[in-house]
């Protein structure tokens, strides 16, 4: 019977110590969680600033040991963009170009029955564009005073002096040019045209001398009329943007716009007859 209760007294002593152990161990990791929990809780804002500047710090890193790079890049792209903007500019002056000799090889068609010599403006006398321009072709291009001149788009003036090998042309911006014309829409060939300048100080042109009766309107294209036997019919001059009427000596007038841009002549052609003599029998101004 003793024996019995010594068993039971050294089972219930073992069972109590591994009770105590087990609560002992189980205290020690829930305190340990508790702590990593709450230094976790503390360090984690820590961390967060550390990763960000980390990386800030990383990508001004690469931007600097890449900034030659893009620099170079960049200067590239400047380069290329340039000759983007030369290779569009010549394409415009090309394209400018073309149309100009496109109008003039319409106009060299339509009056195929003279000879012309193209020339370059080089000059103007008195550096003043309305006393004229100094063209690149004189006598040895056959070119003679009284001589008609035009551009792609129309009449600019005639031939004023002869040198070997230059010329100068008056336009009709200069009020000493005066031409024969006549309205497209009537046909009319009666009235005369020569420079006038607006308020605004532009170079326009006026229609001088016509029938009160004339059914002339805005709009109308003027052109010469070959009264005279100078100037060859039919060449376009410029448009009809007002109708004035005098009352007094009972005669209209109108303004007109000029198809050539006097300021902005490049290229001239110098109309040549194909029988020279043409030009000799004809009195100039």
């Amino acid at each position: 019977m003793k024996l019995l209760k010594n068993k039971l007294a050294v089972t219930i002593i073992v069972l109590s110590v591994t009770f105590l152990v087990l609560i002992i161990a189980t205290f020690k990791r829930e305190n340990k969680s508790m702590i990593e929990s709450g230094a976790g809780a503390a360090l984690n804002p820590v961390q967060s600033i550390v990763y960000k500047a980390t990386n800030r710090v990383k990508e001004s890193v690469d931007f600097f040991l890449n900034f030659s790079e893009v620099k170079e890049e960049n200067k590239n792209l400047i380069t290329e963009n340039e000759k983007l903007k030369d290779k569009l500019l010549e394409y415009s002056d090309l394209a400018d170009e073309n149309e100009r000799l496109r109008q003039i090889l319409n106009f060299t068609e339509e009056h195929n029955n003279y000879d012309y010599v193209g020339c370059d403006i080089i000059g103007y006398p008195n550096n003043n564009i309305s006393d004229g321009y100094f063209i690149n072709k004189g006598e040895n291009a056959n070119i003679q005073k009284g001589m008609v001149v035009v551009a792609a788009q129309g009449l600019v003036g005639q031939v004023t002096s002869v040198g070997s090998n230059w010329s100068i042309v008056q336009s009709l911006a200069n009020e000493n040019i005066v031409v024969a014309v006549m309205a497209d829409s009537t046909r009319e060939a009666t009235g005369y045209i020569k420079g006038y300048k607006d308020r605004q100080n532009r170079n326009l042109a006026k229609v001088y001398d016509l029938p009160i009766d004339s059914e002339i309107k805005e709009g109308d294209v003027i052109m010469t009329s070959g009264v005279g036997m100078l100037y060859p019919k039919e060449i376009r001059i410029g448009e009809v943007t007002k109708v004035e009427e005098d009352k007094v000596k009972v005669m209209k007038s109108a303004i007109v716009k000029p198809y050539v841009d006097f300021n902005k002549l490049e290229e001239l052609f110098v109309i040549v007859p194909k029988d020279i003599r043409d030009t000799k029998e004809v009195k100039y101004n």
